[in-house]
């Protein structure tokens, strides 16, 4: 089959771009799990914080946060809640953390058990807030995105791993599962993958490396209020926020790993509880869920879009680096522009995320 633009990967880059693109041009989208949004899409934490991350990605935040919100008009569904996020630990941490991001306040002792009594209040120094920090209904944003894009057009194909790649004179021929499809076009959206996709394109690596990244569901002894913040380590060695009834809690590890359906480590889930247990007097008592998934990033931690500068139609989707979820919406509207537009002042801003940056 031939179309304009082929994405291969099925996670929140991949679908929020097709939405995006869907309108304007013919879209296919490939994905080798059976489920769009299988790996890293479906496992993260859920959360959008303006304050985290470097300037770009921060910025990215920011405009993708106005168009969620837009989307949840739409929809006549709230995809964001308040979710405030208190840093806690030594003076040092955290004032270093402070300094490093306008959009953190130091909150005073008293402040942050106010805010959270469950805290106990020998386990830390200081503690600093981000009060713009927001909780994503992620599911019914990927529903958004994957119905916005069908709806305009795009041709969704799941369980189709990609097992070759040809340049033509058309631009790319690509295996797919069963299928072959021929585009100008080809947006690596392959998350952990994307390197290894490039090398089956015969298309030079941007040294993108998946890390490991842990979470987990647990049940706790004393009840958990549904509006409390989330609370995170200054030192990044932990967080928990409310989830349903319980909590979700993470180690924060950043593990090199191959790219795979990466699986918990149990002294990574028990490592964490115990750090959680000194922090907070909630008490954790049982693990409902536990998963892992893979954060991938280029060396200068910032993801990489744009046109590959020596492999013409190969176009970099990849590298979001556990920002994903909090950028997808502005993400795709620039990779769209790029794509359809590139005299667009949106382009401007992307030289950044460059694939030639470097």
């Amino acid at each position: 089959m031939n179309t304009d633009v082929l994405i291969v990967g099925g996670g929140i880059a991949g679908l929020s771009l097709a939405w995006q693109l869907a309108p304007s041009a013919a879209v296919v989208l490939v994905e080798a799990e059976g489920t769009l949004a299988y790996h890293t899409s479906s496992r993260s934490a859920r959360q959008m914080q303006p304050s985290y991350g470097p300037a770009p990605i921060q910025e990215l935040t920011a405009r993708s946060i106005v168009m969620v919100r837009s989307i949840s008009a739409e929809r006549g569904h709230s995809i964001l809640l308040p979710r405030p996020l208190i840093f806690v630990g030594t003076v040092a941490d955290v004032a270093a953390g402070t300094a490093a991001n306008g959009r953190l306040r130091p909150l005073s002792h008293a402040e942050a058990l106010t805010r959270c009594p469950d805290l106990r209040p020998d386990s830390f120094e200081a503690a600093s807030l981000d009060d713009s920090a927001l909780e994503v209904d992620v599911p019914p944003l990927l529903d958004h995105y994957r119905s916005g894009a069908v709806a305009a057009g795009a041709l969704i194909i799941t369980g189709a791993p990609v097992h070759t790649v040809q340049r033509t004179s058309a631009g790319w021929l690509v295996g797919a599962g069963d299928d072959a499809v021929e585009a100008p076009i080809l947006v690596n959206a392959a998350g952990a993958w994307a390197d290894p996709l490039a090398v089956i394109a015969g298309v030079g690596i941007q040294g993108l490396r998946p890390h490991r990244r842990t979470a987990a569901t647990v049940m706790t002894e004393h009840p958990v209020d549904p509006q409390a913040p989330m609370i995170a380590g200054a030192d990044d060695s932990f967080y928990y926020r409310p989830q349903g009834s319980g909590l979700l809690i993470s180690p924060c590890e950043s593990v090199p790993s191959v790219a795979e359906d990466a699986r918990p480590v149990e002294a990574d889930i028990r490592r964490v509880i115990e750090r959680i247990s000194t922090v907070s007097s909630l008490g954790i008592t049982s693990v409902q869920r536990s998963w892992t998934g893979l954060r991938t990033s280029a060396a200068d931690g910032l993801p990489v879009v744009g046109f590959d500068p020596e492999a013409p139609g190969f176009f970099w989707l990849a590298g979001q680096g556990g920002y994903g979820i909090q950028t997808s919406a502005a993400m795709a509207e620039l990779a769209a522009a790029m794509i359809l537009a590139p005299e667009s002042p949106l382009c401007a801003e992307a030289r950044a995320l460059a694939p030639d940056r470097r």
